[in-house]
């Protein structure tokens, strides 16, 4: 409660004064006219030499000048330049205090226009805080009475209008309309959230009629709890100023979720009693939209991050892609390039000078080329030759560039993909075709010349071999004409010799039996040659022919063993013969199988020297082939030797001082046998153990 001084007891015209500032105050509707009248009285009535009224309409907000007298414009903006928040500030300990005091002169910031003093008294309603000061400039430092007097009358009308404004003016019809108009829902209510007034927008969310639906009802009521809870909550705070929050409410005939944002202010009410001021706004579309616009984000960050994930996924692919790509907008600018192109037009980390001219140059054909694709019009690709120089080494590099352009669905062209190839190895391959073909040539010309010799050394051989089969028929027509001339003499020479040891020129002497006896062995001997030597010339010249028969293979062993029976007499060796089982006839030419048999037996009676000598005979039914085998204990032949004897003239021993007498004809005749008689001749022998030699002839010749 506000105490002033005491009034002294005033004169007749102080009275009459009074009665007319109290007439002007009931008159005034607002409190700046109220102010003015009280400041314009003092100086009048009181001596003040200057009176200010400042007042602030709610709490913590800035002080007002209502009104002055004395004051400049810059000292009343002074005494408004602070808040009753402000407690540095020594009128707000006036405030604070609600009671009267005096500044003596030249107290900042308090103005002084030329007074010793300020007195500061507060306005207001009594028992409640002050809304405003009553600032009176005196010569005297004591209050004068009707200061008191003006502060006790003035102070509770200009608390009420203070605190209801200018809004008090137009009447409570005016007020209730105006807050009407207001699309929003307004409350002023108390600080539990108790409504005191209510527009027609928050009653029809807040409110419900005793003869409203249920459903209204229960609507209405939830409403009201959480707007009370709501508004008890920002008031339990204690923040002076405006606060904001978000309140979830009912639509009461809709029943749908509404979101309300609440702004509540706390004020004074006209009896000095803090209430709030509550206005919501409905921001379920906001909300909505500010829903559907994080959704939105959200799916754009989402294809923002895809996006970022195929552009890296393109990066890599294209650094996996071993050609340099670029890829260009349509105004030729680079926008990205792989990781080979990068090394031809980009500086390498410790390029110098001269690197960086080679990337230059690079760009600068590239631009070039790029040039030539934007003025193609239509041409979706353009393709073209490059020389590019390598920006580290320096090294030329011939490439081939395809420029193809990206249109957009509407065909405009969104950008250019450049790839470049490298020719240097397709260049190198052309080189080296080039010299293949040179090659080639060249090798074409030694294989004509090298042909054309060989024809030549063909046709030298070709005459060669005739001259040699001339050569050797004359060769075997002379051996045979020789032969025949040697043979002629000799059997004459062994026909005598054979008489005069059968006695027909009288009786020989021992001496002369044995020399008669050798000239006839070695007569025979070279009869023997010679017939080898007729047989082989024969068969050369192909002058010895097939006289086929049937014959029986005992009957020729027989034959066989007859005739070597003297030699195989002198031999002391036991030769014998094995005929197999069922052994068929023969149609054959019977004389040259027992020439290579007669051949065999000799040779094997010859080269053993103890031991048995074994003839076997055979059939094959599989093969209808005949083998007449002569088996021996004898030398045996060396593995080397075993293919050389069958050649003509060929020993194994071809020393002249040989152990084995022979000429080298009797194994190659028995082959040549064979061969006429669609057979063959086999060797098997172990050197020191014997061989075994074996006729293989068919049943009947195959041809004939």
């Amino acid at each position: 409660m506000v105490s002033y001084a005491p009034l002294a007891p005033a004169p007749a015209s102080t009275v009459d004064a009074r009665l007319a500032l109290a007439e002007q105050l009931l008159a005034c509707d607002s409190a700046r006219g109220c102010a003015r009248a009280v400041v314009e009285w003092l100086p009048a009535h009181a001596q003040a030499l200057a009176a200010a009224c400042v007042a602030r309409e709610e709490p913590g907000a800035r002080m007002t000048c209502l009104a002055a007298r004395g004051l400049s414009e810059a000292q009343q903006a002074a005494l408004a330049a602070w808040s009753d928040t402000d407690t540095a500030h020594p009128l707000a300990d006036v405030l604070t205090q609600a009671v009267p005091r005096f500044f003596p002169k030249e107290r900042a910031p308090l103005p002084s226009p030329g007074a010793q003093g300020l007195f500061a008294v507060p306005l207001g309603r009594a028992g409640s805080s002050p809304v405003g000061l009553l600032l009176v400039w005196a010569s005297a430092p004591e209050l004068p009475a009707e200061v008191a007097w003006v502060a006790g009358h003035a102070g509770p009308f200009l608390a009420r209008q203070a605190t209801s404004g200018p809004l008090a003016a137009g009447g409570a019809e005016l007020f209730r309309r105006i807050i009407d108009a207001v699309t929003d829902p307004v409350l002023l209510t108390d600080l539990e959230g108790r409504p005191r007034l209510a527009n027609a927008r928050a009653e029809a969310l807040l409110m419900a009629s005793p003869d409203a639906s249920h459903g209204r009802r229960r609507a209405v009521h939830l409403n009201q709890r959480v707007f009370s809870a709501a508004v008890a909550s920002t008031a339990s705070v204690g923040q002076s100023g405006v606060s904001w929050r978000e309140v979830p409410l009912v639509d009461p005939v809709e029943g749908l979720d509404l979101l309300f944002e609440l702004v509540s202010t706390r004020v004074y009410e006209p009896d000095g009693r803090e209430a709030m001021v509550s206005v919501l706004r409905n921001v379920t579309d906001l909300g909505r939209a500010t829903q559907a616009l994080g959704e939105s984000y959200r799916r754009l960050r989402a294809t923002e991050r895809e996006a970022r994930s195929e552009r890296h996924r393109l990066d890599r692919v294209l650094d996996s892609v071993a050609d340099p790509i670029i890829l260009s907008d349509p105004s030729g600018v680079t926008v990205m390039m792989n990781e080979p192109a990068e090394r031809l037009f980009s500086l390498p980390p410790e390029g110098g000078r001269a690197a960086q001219r080679r990337v230059r140059s690079n760009h600068a054909t590239f631009v070039s080329f790029l040039a030539n694709v934007l003025d193609t019009g239509g041409s979706p690709r353009w393709r073209g030759q490059l020389s590019l120089v390598d920006p580290t080494s320096g090294a030329t590099l011939p490439v081939e560039a395809v420029a193809s352009k990206v249109l957009g669905e509407g065909g405009e062209l969104t950008g250019i993909v450049t790839l470049f190839q490298d020719r240097g190895e397709a260049l190198e391959k052309a080189r080296l075709l080039e010299r293949l073909k040179e090659v080639s040539t060249l090798l074409e010309a030694r294989v004509q010349v090298a042909t054309a010799e060989l024809a030549e050394q063909n046709e030298k051989l070709r005459r060669q071999a005739i001259q040699l089969e001339q050569a050797s028929a004359a060769k075997s027509q002379f051996l045979a004409n020789m032969s025949h001339e040697f043979r002629t003499p000799l059997n004459a020479i062994l026909g005598y010799t054979n008489m005069l040891l059968q006695g027909v020129s009288g009786e020989l002497s021992a001496p002369q039996k044995r020399n008669l006896t050798r000239i006839d062995s070695n007569g025979r001997h070279l009869l023997e040659v010679i017939n080898e030597i007729l047989d082989i010339t024969r068969i050369e010249a192909g002058r010895m022919p097939l006289h086929l028969s049937d014959f029986v293979i005992p009957e020729l062993l027989q034959e066989v063993m007859a005739e070597m029976d003297p030699i195989i007499a002198r031999s002391k060796l036991t030769v014998t013969t094995h005929l197999g089982a069922r052994l068929p006839p023969v149609h054959s030419d019977r004389q040259k199988v027992k020439q290579v048999v007669l051949n065999l037996l000799s040779n094997a009676l010859k080269f053993t020297h103890e031991g048995v000598v074994k003839v076997v005979a055979e059939y094959q039914p599989s093969s209808s082939m005949l083998t007449i085998c002569v088996e021996d204990t004898g030398i045996g032949i060396a593995p080397a030797d075993q293919e050389k004897i069958f050649e003509d003239f060929q020993q194994v021993d071809s020393s002249p001082t040989r152990a084995y007498g022979g000429t080298g004809l009797g194994l190659s005749i028995c082959r040549r046998l064979a061969d006429m008689l669609g057979g063959r001749v086999t060797l098997q022998s172990t050197q020191g153990q014997g061989s075994a030699f074996t006729l293989h002839f068919p049943r009947r010749p195959r041809r004939t």
